[in-house]
């Protein structure tokens, strides 16, 4: 018995590998007829034809009609359609909180953000959370998971952030006990930055052909993202390309997570927004001002052509183009997407981060690394976090359908 149910487990795994592969490749492909996806896939026409039953008849792919085939033969063309499901991302930032509703190719058809989360409105922002993913669950039937962006470190396996920098009251949520079980769908949770990697590689069409790219997140943290043959990089506890933290100036500022001189000190929206306290004419009533209001008001002006705001701008660039070094030298990937509020800043803020990498570089990586700004319609942690979901209705249908 023991050796029949291995064999029965081993056959199912295989069976459900096999529907996440044509999934995939009519996800990425587009509209392919049977004998299409056997000879991509490698799969004999019979077992295409027995799996593409199964998920037609679950509803998860549909027929279109003839297509052209090999030979001019007029074939049936098969269609994952991505406008039918829908997914919640919710993307969380220290005092920023973002709710959306995206098709399967990322697209938002809602976005929310919810009010400025302070310490101590914590609890009532993950009351209202649970209140408005309940209320979005009964007002569209076709959402069929939730992904959650979290900041990092994240430590997957315990479902909390080791450090907050700048509001350490969420470090004291989990959110694996908070929020995995409470709706009638699955949730999955990942680290922002890594979310965001994977909303470039599923969405973003200048990247998504390609299997290895870095997403640099420069918001109310500073994170990192690296997709590396197609698969992100984790770390043993989930708390890997954590570059925030790495640090920048050994004798510098301290920082809550313990280090000196993080990168994420110098170049987040709180240190930006602290920068504007300080000099106190630039940014008039930057301390009654959110972290995200302040960056923004520094960017229209230096936009607006102050020449001191463009000094500040550039400074902030330089620092978020040393992150980029230890980038090229830590994980050497074919892109890099700078995303998040920081990157508002536009091309003149480009300009200096490339400047400032082409400087400190090695000549062969900096020539054959594209370093862009994110250009997805939505935030790349709100729709990373409902890529995070769409990653697993891929990989793994029968958690959503009956497909078996």
């Amino acid at each position: 018995m023991a050796l029949e149910a291995k064999q029965a487990t081993s056959q199912a795994s295989v069976s459900e590998s096999n529907r996440s592969r044509i999934l995939q490749h009519l996800y990425h492909n587009g509209i392919s007829s049977r004998a299409q996806i056997a000879k991509a896939l490698d799969l004999t026409p019979a077992a295409i034809t027995k799996i593409t039953a199964r998920l037609i008849e679950a509803g998860v792919i549909e027929e279109t009609g003839d297509i052209e085939g090999s030979k001019n033969r007029r074939s049936i063309g098969l269609e994952l359609d991505t406008t039918r499901f829908h997914i919640i991302g919710v993307k969380f930032a220290r005092s920023l909180v973002q709710i959306g509703v995206f098709d399967l190719c990322g697209n938002a058809l809602h976005l929310e953000t919810l009010p400025t989360v302070y310490d101590n409105t914590i609890d009532d922002t993950i009351v209202i959370i649970h209140q408005r993913l309940t209320q979005l669950l009964n007002e569209d039937t076709s959402i069929v998971a939730i992904g959650m962006a979290v900041p990092g470190p994240y430590l997957r396996n315990e479902g909390r952030t080791a450090v907050v920098s700048s509001m350490q009251g969420w470090r004291r949520i989990n959110f694996i006990n908070e929020f995995a079980s409470a709706f009638h769908v699955p949730l999955f949770i990942e680290q922002d930055a890594r979310a965001g990697a994977l909303a470039h590689f599923l969405f973003d069409p200048a990247v998504h052909t390609s299997d290895n790219l870095a997403y640099y997140l420069v918001g109310e943290g500073v994170g990192l993202g690296v997709i590396e043959n197609g698969r992100l990089i984790n770390g043993f506890l989930g708390a890997a390309t954590e570059i925030g933290h790495i640090s920048v100036d050994v004798n510098g500022r301290p920082c809550d997570c313990g280090n000196i001189g993080c990168l994420e000190r110098y170049c987040s929206t709180p240190a930006i927004h602290n920068m504007l306290i300080e000099d106190g004419v630039l940014v008039p009533g930057a301390a009654d001002m959110t972290h995200t209001d302040a960056t923004r008001a520094l960017f229209a002006q230096a936009k607006a052509g102050n020449e001191q705001a463009i000094s500040m701008v550039r400074s902030i660039a330089r620092y978020v183009g040393y992150g980029c070094v230890t980038i090229f030298n830590g994980f050497n990937p074919k892109h890099i997407i700078i995303g998040d509020i920081v990157s508002e800043a536009g091309p003149m803020f480009l300009e200096e981060v490339l400047s400032t990498v082409e400087e400190r570089s090695i000549p062969e990586i900096y020539n054959t690394t594209s370093i862009t700004l994110s250009t997805l319609s939505a935030d790349a942690a709100v729709s990373g976090a409902a890529a995070v979901a769409v990653t697993q209705f891929l990989e793994h249908p029968s958690m959503f359908f009956d497909v078996s």
